[in-house]
């Protein structure tokens, strides 16, 4: 049963923290309850005031009364006859028992009780102990007529605590009873204005969470509070965001069908023409072109795979310690081939070593296709070169071609995904840069793009050097 109870309330505490409402109320409850406190705490020091004033009166008011009972008789006696109501005034039902003391200036007892001390200042109400009970004394001194003009008397008044707590108590207790009314009150309103107040919050829930909503369309910021529309401006910008994604995401898949499409009718049509010719040289030249085309097929298709691993959150991030100077001289081994059969000089100016941090995997395919691109674009004879050096924090990879290069007015445009520059014969996809780009931002680096020195295409790219 205790399990269950505790199980219970961990649930209702875990929702409680889930629910803005419910920490809102948490934290205004709390808020209200500490005020309370301390103004409980207060009023029992006010009443406790209140009580030792009405109580002190008491005492001054007897005091009097006893004082001006006391006189000379004939004999020039001092005797003092103690009027009833001086005691019957501390009669308020609680049970209080008086005591009393009245001595003359040589400090005989006239009448009361021995024993009960005199507080150390005069007319001051004062607690204190007498015959093991809480007493509230207080003392005065009055003159006597009949007695020379120093002759004054003492009367100490005393009276025990019990109407005094009891009046306390009743004080303490009212303002206890008015404040919890106040704050039920405050809680109650509280509450109204915090669900009035969450009320363009929850529709703005509601409008976010709409199964039907079929675009992504912005959120009015004046439906909201002041407070919340830098919340609402960021779900407009994000929202945005999505939709170039989205947008991005169309074209490319429209472009990738299109680019499959067109190889794969070629194919098609070639593995048509073989299987119908004829003459063994001719059709020989038509399996050579299908093998040929079944080469860009497959190219194409790797790119788009590389591509789709290079986005964020398509992997999970590695960091594993990489040394590029070794992965550069990997490449251009499995590239001399390619460079010797088109007639490139394919070169290789790296320093020993130069360690990043990274998905190996993705920055080998990066290299591969800066590498790939500058084979394809650069006419024979040429020479492609990768430069490889460490400047202060950052590992530079420079790959320079002799080819036609890239005019400056489309350096951005290159990046885009199948994007290919007019007149170009080369037989790429258009997927090289994008990949480079991808896996550069992935890896916390940069890449840009310049003129070499033989005026062909520089890409430079910069990753962070690991220390």
């Amino acid at each position: 049963m205790a399990a269950l109870l505790w199980r219970r309330a961990s649930d209702g505490l875990a929702l409680l923290r889930a629910s803005l409402l419910g920490q809102l109320l948490v934290w205004v409850t709390a808020t209200l309850v500490i005020v309370l406190s301390i103004n409980l705490v207060l009023s029992l020091r006010q009443g406790n005031a209140t009580a030792e004033i009405v109580t002190d009166n008491m005492l001054l008011g007897s005091a009097r009364m006893i004082a001006e009972a006391v006189h000379v008789d004939g004999s020039g006696t001092i005797a003092a006859d103690i009027p009833p109501a001086a005691l019957e005034i501390f009669n308020t039902g609680y049970g209080d028992r008086v005591y009393y003391k009245v001595t003359t200036p040589w400090g005989n007892i006239i009448a009361g009780y021995e024993g009960l001390a005199e507080p150390r200042q005069q007319m001051v109400g004062q607690n204190m102990q007498f015959r093991d009970m809480d007493i509230r004394a207080m003392a005065i001194t009055h003159p006597v007529v009949g007695l020379s003009e120093d002759g004054l008397v003492t009367v100490v008044i005393a009276v025990t605590r019990n109407g005094q707590k009891a009046l306390r108590h009743r004080l303490w207790w009212s303002d206890f009873v008015n404040q919890s009314v106040l704050v039920a009150a405050a809680g109650l309103v509280t509450v109204f204005g915090l669900r009035r107040g969450l009320a363009p919050v929850l529709r703005l829930r509601d409008a976010v969470v709409a199964s039907k909503r079929e675009r992504l369309e912005p959120f009015d910021p004046a439906s909201v509070q002041t407070e919340l529309r830098p919340l609402v401006h960021a779900l407009n910008d994000y929202m945005g965001r999505v939709q170039k994604q989205m947008a991005a995401q169309r074209r490319f898949v429209s472009n990738a069908a299109h680019q499959l499409r067109t190889p794969l009718t070629l194919l098609s049509t070639q593995a048509a023409v073989a299987a119908r010719e004829q003459d063994e040289a001719a059709r020989l030249e038509a399996l050579q072109a299908l093998t040929r085309s079944t080469r860009q097929v497959s190219r194409l298709a790797e790119q788009l795979l590389t591509l789709t691993r290079a986005e964020p959150g398509s992997r999970a991030p590695r960091a594993e310690h990489i040394d590029m100077a070794v992965i550069a001289r990997e490449v251009l081994e499995a590239q001399a081939v390619d460079a010797l059969q088109r007639g490139i000089d394919l070169g290789l100016d790296a320093e020993e070593k130069a360690p990043v941090v990274g998905d190996g995997t993705m920055l080998r395919e990066m290299l591969v296709n800066l590498v790939d691109n500058a084979l394809r674009y650069t006419p024979a004879p040429g020479d492609v070169t990768v430069r490889l050096k460490c400047v202060e924090d950052h590992v530079v990879l420079r790959v320079e071609d002799s080819g036609p290069g890239i005019p400056v007015s489309e350096h951005d445009q290159v990046f885009e995904r199948f994007y290919r520059i007019i007149g170009t014969k080369a037989d790429g996809s258009g997927l090289g840069l994008a990949i480079v780009r991808e896996v550069v931002d992935g890896a916390g680096g940069t890449v840009t793009l310049g003129s070499a020195a033989s005026g062909g295409l520089a890409v430079t790219v910069r990753l962070p050097r690991r220390q």
